[in-house]
């Protein structure tokens, strides 16, 4: 009997087997964002459905445009604020977790609980805690006083920031604390106990070898929640939708109204793409000052 020939593998079989799975991914994520491109040079909003060249006409109204700069510094206000106090108590409860305790794994559990909550869900919750006629809030706060403290959380220009960081933080400072508590886990306690030894301080020791052992999960958490925050929408439309008039209304708010009540179409296009650059400059330079580029 005469044997078959033997046929080497086609080198090129690894790449037939993953060009679906690609031109899946290059479908559903480049698609969307080149049309949005093509669209962005055009003129299309409720009135009118120009698609012909408008040039930079759209890019150009982006200068003139006061309120899209405000929303972008309320963006950034809040990220300013926010991300700091979160990856300090982050910390904190990571270090106060560190060490075994009684019950340990149920009180890590209940602290993550604000995590896996829908952000829109929690920014309704919130307004209902701070609601100044039904809320438990100004109760609490009035037993303290002594009095009846009628505090207007989502509408005084002065209470509504404060209201809208401390959700925030309420809700994501169990992600800063899950990832840290894993990086200071990973530390090497023979290097801590020597500095003990030695008579180290804690912030010697935790700035000399604590923190370079765990600067690169830290910083990779300070990026994932720094793009979170950026493009913050769900708790502050729950809580109040870009009001007092546009004082908390954010970048991603901003867009949102453009693009869904106003039907700007080409000129939300033209912001997303303005967004889009913002973040890739900011991206590769934290990913550079970061060390996180090898």
């Amino acid at each position: 009997m005469q044997l078959a020939a033997h046929h080497p593998p086609d080198r090129n079989f690894k790449y037939w087997i993953i060009a679906p799975a690609v031109f899946l991914l290059l479908a559903v994520g480049l698609f969307p964002l080149i049309y949005s491109l093509v669209v962005s040079f055009m003129r299309i909003d409720m009135m009118d459905t120009d698609t012909s060249f408008a040039g930079l006409y759209n890019y150009k109204q982006l200068f003139k445009d006061a309120r899209l700069w405000q929303s972008l510094l309320h963006t950034l206000i809040i990220t300013a604020v926010a991300l700091p106090l979160e990856l300090i108590l982050g910390l904190a409860m990571a270090y106060l977790f560190l060490e075994r305790m009684p019950g340990r794994q149920i009180f890590v559990s209940l602290l993550v609980l604000p995590t896996i909550i829908s952000p829109i869900v929690a920014g309704a919750t919130w307004r209902l805690l701070l609601d100044n006629q039904y809320g438990p809030i100004n109760q609490i706060l009035g037993w303290f006083a002594g009095q009846r403290v009628n505090l207007l959380w989502t509408i005084n220009p002065h209470l509504v920031y404060p209201a809208i960081i401390f959700c925030e933080i309420w809700q994501w400072t169990p992600f800063m604390f899950l990832i840290l508590l894993a990086a200071l886990s990973n530390v090497d306690k023979s290097q801590t106990e020597a500095a003990e030894i030695d008579g180290a301080s804690f912030l010697r020791t935790f700035r000399y070898i604590v923190l370079p052992a765990i600067w690169p999960v830290m910083a990779i958490a300070i990026l994932i929640r720094g793009l979170d925050l950026f493009r913050i929408f769900d708790i502050i439309w729950a809580l109040t939708m870009g009001g007092p008039g546009t004082m908390t209304e954010t970048i991603s708010i901003y867009t949102y109204n453009q693009g869904f009540k106003q039907f700007e179409t080409s000129y939300t296009a033209a912001i997303a793409f303005l967004v889009i650059a913002i973040l890739t400059v900011v991206v590769t330079w934290a990913i550079r000052r970061m060390g996180l580029a090898k």
